[in-house]
C-alpha cells in the first residue's frame, strides 16, 4: 500500500526528468482513449502506429530546438516552451525508428493495462542516441558502480561487457571509466577494482596501441590513468600527472580553497548524522568527504544528506567568508546508492578533460551512467556530451550490444 507521503516524494522535481515526463504524458493520451479494444491484434497495430506518430512529432520538435540552438536562441523553440529545463541535443534523435526497434523487443504497444512508463521512454531515448552517434563515435565514457559492475563490487573476469569494451577499443574508439572512486594516484587500487577487465585485455592479447585507448579518471575528474602493458605481458594502469595533459582551464582552484570547501561539507554531513541519528562514519580524503553508513540507510535519508550538502556549499560559495576565486569551485554532492559523497570537481570536468585530450567533440562523445537525477553525479555530463541513462550493468551490456550492430 502506497502512503500519501511516498506519492508526494516521488512527485518532487529532484526525482523526475522533465523530457521523459513530457513524452510519457504525450503517450498517455492515446493509451487512455483507446484502452478498450474490440480486437486484440488491431489494438497492438493501432497502438504501435499512434505511438510511432507521437515519437515522430517529438523527433521534429528536437530538430527544431537544435536549429534554434545553432542560431543562439534555444528558448525560442516550441520544445523549450513545453519543457523549459530542456538542454542541448548534440545529435538528432531518430525516436521513431528507436521506438519501433524497442517495441519489437519489449512489445510496449501490446500492453492493455500498463501505459508506456518512465523506463520505456528512457530505453527508447537510449536507443535513439546510440543510433545517432554510432557513425561518428570517438569516445565512450562510463560510470563505474551500477554501470559496469554491481555497487561496491569489482569488475568480474569473463563478464559479458569485457568483449564489448574490447571491441570498441579495436575499432579505434577511446574508452574511459569516469568514477567518483578516489584513491589518489594509487594505480593498484584501481587495478584491483578492474582486475577482471584487465585480465580480459590479457586474454584478448590487445596490442599496446589498442590498450592505450583505455583510461580511468578517478575522483570525478582528479586522477587520470592510462593502460599500459607491463612486465610479463601484464596489463596495468599508469598514473598520468597533471603536467602531461591540459586541465589548467578546468581545474583552477588551490588546495587551500579545496580544504575550506570540504570543511563546510564535512560539517554539514556531521549535522545530518546528528539530526537523523544515523550510524555512519565520515571519511575525509584529499579531494572528497563522504558519509559511509554502518547500517543501511533509506534512499530518502541519503537524498537528504546530498541535498543538504548541496545547499550548504552553495550558500558558502555565495558568502563573504569564502576565499576569493575566479569562479566558484565546482563540486558534486550525490547519493551514491549506499552512501553519500561530496567530491571536488565533477564528471562534466572529467569528460571535458578527456575530450580535450582525445580531440573528441560533444557529438562524438557518449557517457553511459545510472545517476542522472539531480542528486546523481552523472547529470552534469549532459552539458558536455551525448548520454545514455541505464540502471544496471545488464542494461549497459544491452545498449552496447545494440551499438555493436550499428557499426
Amino acid at each position: 500500500m502506497t502512503s500519501q507521503y511516498r506519492v508526494n516524494y516521488h512527485l518532487r522535481a529532484h526525482k523526475r526528468d522533465s523530457l521523459i515526463e513530457f513524452i510519457k504524458g504525450m503517450l498517455l493520451t492515446p493509451f487512455v482513449l483507446h484502452s478498450q479494444p474490440t480486437n486484440a491484434q488491431t489494438h497492438v497495430t493501432e497502438n504501435a502506429q499512434r505511438f510511432s506518430e507521437i515519437f515522430s512529432s517529438i523527433e521534429h520538435l528536437i530538430q527544431e530546438h537544435r536549429s534554434f540552438t545553432r542560431q543562439g536562441i534555444p528558448t525560442y523553440s516550441r520544445l523549450a516552451k513545453l519543457v523549459p529545463s530542456i538542454g542541448t541535443f548534440f545529435t538528432p534523435l531518430p525516436l521513431q525508428q528507436a521506438f519501433e526497434r524497442v517495441n519489437a523487443q519489449d512489445k510496449i504497444s501490446a500492453r492493455k493495462h500498463v501505459p508506456p512508463s518512465f523506463n520505456d521512454v528512457r530505453r527508447i531515448l537510449n536507443m535513439a542516441q546510440a543510433m545517432a552517434i554510432a557513425p561518428q563515435l570517438k569516445l565512450v565514457t562510463f560510470d563505474g558502480d551500477m554501470t559496469l559492475y554491481a555497487d561496491g563490487q569489482n569488475f568480474e573476469e569473463d563478464h559479458g561487457l569485457t568483449a564489448l569494451l574490447i571491441s570498441l577499443l579495436r575499432r579505434g574508439i577511446n574508452v574511459a571509466i569516469v568514477t567518483a572512486a578516489g584513491y589518489g594516484d594509487d594505480a593498484k587500487r584501481y587495478e584491483h577494482r578492474l582486475s577482471g577487465l584487465l585480465a580480459g585485455f590479457g586474454k584478448a592479447r590487445l596490442e599496446a596501441e589498442e590498450a592505450a585507448r583505455f583510461f580511468v579518471l578517478g575522483g570525478e575528474c582528479n586522477f587520470l590513468f592510462r593502460t599500459v602493458i607491463q612486465q610479463g605481458n601484464r596489463y596495468g594502469l599508469e598514473y598520468v600527472s597533471d603536467a602531461e595533459y591540459s586541465a589548467s582551464g578546468l581545474r583552477s582552484w588551490t588546495d587551500s580553497q579545496v580544504q575550506q570547501l570540504l570543511d563546510v561539507a564535512e560539517t554539514e554531513l556531521r549535522d545530518c548524522v546528528e539530526r537523523m541519528a544515523i550510524s555512519a562514519e565520515i571519511l575525509r580524503k584529499p579531494r572528497a568527504v563522504g558519509l559511509v553508513p554502518q547500517a543501511q540507510l533509506t534512499r530518502e535519508q541519503l537524498d537528504e544528506c546530498a541535498l543538504s550538502s548541496q545547499l550548504a556549499l552553495l550558500k558558502y560559495q555565495g558568502s563573504p567568508k569564502s576565499q576569493p576565486c575566479d569562479v566558484p569551485i565546482p563540486f558534486c554532492a550525490f547519493n551514491g546508492g549506499n552512501d553519500c559523497w561530496v567530491d571536488i570537481g565533477n564528471k562534466l570536468i572529467g569528460v571535458r578533460i578527456l575530450q580535450d585530450m582525445l580531440d573528441s567533440p560533444p557529438e562524438a562523445t557518449l557517457h553511459v551512467g545510472d545517476q542522472f537525477l539531480s542528486t546523481g553525479n552523472d547529470l552534469s555530463t549532459r552539458t558536455a556530451c551525448c548520454t545514455c541513462w541505464i540502471i544496471n550493468p545488464e542494461e549497459t551490456e544491452r545498449i552496447l550490444t545494440e551499438l555493436e550492430k550499428m557499426f
